[in-house]
């Protein structure tokens, strides 16, 4: 077994805009909201959390207080093409640059990533190991 998280979740200042932001930039990863929860008495409403993963919730944002600091995640991509795909997207759907994709060889000779800043600041990151 690899895996060494089996989830992670933080809150997030405005959920109705960091859900929107992480829909779309997650798709190209195949990351896809799977469970959304209201924590409104009807159902409805813009306070809640919601889990986004390839096969089950395994990525989370909630509704809550703002973190201090910076946290940073990094999406496994299959390829280069969907690190650069990804980043787009995030560009797309709000994010602001914070590296471009390109190769990071100081980390390892296979290393390629692209990260952006959330709307609340934190450092995503889309990442393969592989060689192109």
């Amino acid at each position: 077994m690899q895996d060494i998280l089996d989830h992670i979740g933080f809150p997030v200042t405005d959920y109705a805009r960091s859900l929107a932001f992480y829909k779309q930039a997650l798709a190209p990863l195949g990351i896809v909201l799977l469970k959304e929860v209201s924590l409104s008495d009807d159902g409805g409403g813009a306070d809640g959390y919601a889990g986004f993963g390839r096969h089950r919730p395994q990525f989370w944002i909630g509704t809550g207080s703002a973190l201090k600091g910076r946290l940073h995640v990094a999406f496994i991509a299959a390829n280069r093409q969907d690190v650069q795909a990804f980043y787009e997207a995030a560009i797309a759907a709000g994010g602001r640059d914070n590296g471009p994709p390109g190769p990071r060889p100081h980390y390892h000779e296979n290393y390629y990533g692209g990260f952006v800043l959330d709307p609340d600041g934190h450092n995503i990151e889309a990442v393969t190991h592989l060689p192109e």
